[in-house]
Formats: C-alpha cells, structure tokens, sequence
C-alpha cells in the first residue's frame, strides 16, 4: 500500500503547535499553583525591586497638557519615543491644542508627522479626536476613562498614560512590554491587554498601578526584552517562573517565546 505523502512543513507545524501547546499547559499549572495571596506578595517583591531599579518612573514623552500627551501617546505607536520627542516641537508649534489641531488640513498634519510612521492612520486620529474635544468636551482633554475611550485612536492604553502622568489618577498601563512581562513573571494567562489590565490591577494597591507598570515598560526595554532576555543579569530573576522563555533564551542565545 502506497504511503501518504504529507505535505512540506506538516512535522514542523505539528512540532510547533505542540509546544506552544505544553508551554500554554505548564504556564497553567504554575498559575494555578500559586495561591492568589502568594501572587499578591511576589508582586509587591517585584514592585519594591523595580521601585529601586527604576526610581523615576514616567513615560519619556515630551508633553505640557493634557491635549499635548494625549498626542504624543498617539504618535508613539509603532514608533520610538525619542522620534516623537523630536516631531511634537512644531507640531504643538503650528498646532498648539485640539482647535487648532481641528482646524488645519490633513496634509498640513501629515507633514507634520511624518517621521512618525502611519502618518495618514494618525492624522484621522489626530483631527477626529480633537473635533471631538471641541464639540463635546469644551476643548479640554476629558480625564474619564468612558469619555477618553470615545475619543477616535484612543483605547485603554492611551487614556491609562493620560490619567496617570497628566490627571494623577491611578491607571494600569499595558503596551506590548507589559503584557510581555505579565505572561513571563507569571501574573495572567491572557494575551487580551483588558483582561491583563484586570489581572495585573488585582495585585497590587491602586496607588502604585501606574509606577508599576511604567518600570515593566522600562524593564521590557532594558532587560526582559523580547528575543533575547537578560535574565542572568535580571533583578527580578529569584521571583521570576521564567514562563515561555527557553533555557537557551535565558541565557541570551536564542529567541523566547
């Protein structure tokens, strides 16, 4: 009997989904495991070591109201902070609150923007929020989340940054670094940033969501980076279960799950 010819790739395939498979099972086992009350404790270790590790904790984006954060939050999407630092001057020059924002031309906007990437994407976002601050909400930047998340390119992220840095209130902030470190350290099993939020807010007073999540952004960029994280050179590491990273990407050679 002639043996069926499997199709290129399908070992390397099923190889792969199951792994991602018995990764996705013992990152269960050890959540389970730990009792909540325990969590609760190793999550304030970690929020006292990154407190030492990152004494200053607050977003690098350049910004002096409310209007101007919530812009530079926008243009920092899929783009580095240091690039944004360098293109709000003129734009909050030529445009410097939503009126005016409101006003001018997209093409006046998207000039403006461009060396931030996605500047068409951003400058529907850019105008519609700002005629929506104008029209609804008297031209200042609202501080509820219900109304900051109406405004167009703006989700829980965004509106977390902006009641965090600019209105003192307590947000948990969670980009792709934080949900990163989440998964790694232990503290959810989603991947969905609301259900994350969630988890993460759970652990720790609601005074200390904000610094919190700011040293994991930093601490992703530093350190738990995605590929190849540091962990032999990590603070984190004697609260760390390590989930999803490889002994070899442990030890900085290969790519971590």
């Amino acid at each position: 009997m002639p043996r069926r010819m499997r199709k290129p790739g399908h070992s390397a395939k099923a190889a792969n989904e199951r792994g991602q498979k018995s990764s996705s099972a013992s990152a269960s086992g050890a959540f389970k495991a730990e009792s909540a009350e325990d969590r609760r404790k190793r999550a304030e270790r970690i929020a006292v070591e990154l407190e030492r590790l990152y004494p200053e904790a607050r977003i690098s984006l350049d910004f002096a109201t409310p209007w101007q954060c919530l812009v530079a939050t926008i243009l920092s999407a899929q783009c580095t902070d240091e690039r944004v630092n360098r293109t709000t001057p003129e734009l909050f020059r030529q445009l410097p609150d939503p009126a005016a924002m409101a006003a001018g031309s997209a093409e006046q906007v998207e000039k403006l923007i461009m060396p931030t990437g996605f500047y068409r994407q951003k400058t529907r976002s850019l105008q519609g929020a700002a005629r929506k601050i104008v029209e609804k909400f008297g031209g200042e930047a609202p501080s509820a989340m219900e109304d900051l998340v109406t405004l167009p390119g703006v989700g829980r992220k965004t509106a977390n940054v902006i009641r965090g840095h600019v209105f003192g209130m307590a947000g948990m902030v969670v980009d792709t670094h934080v949900r990163r470190l989440a998964g790694r350290l232990g503290f959810t099993l989603s991947r969905d940033p609301e259900v994350i939020e969630t988890d993460l807010q759970a652990l720790l007073q609601e005074s200390k969501w904000t610094a919190f999540s700011m040293r994991l952004i930093l601490h992703g960029r530093r350190v738990c980076v995605a590929r190849r994280p540091q962990c032999d050179l990590c603070a984190l590491l004697p609260d760390c279960p390590r989930i999803g990273i490889s002994a070899r990407a442990a030890k900085g050679q290969a790519g971590a799950v």
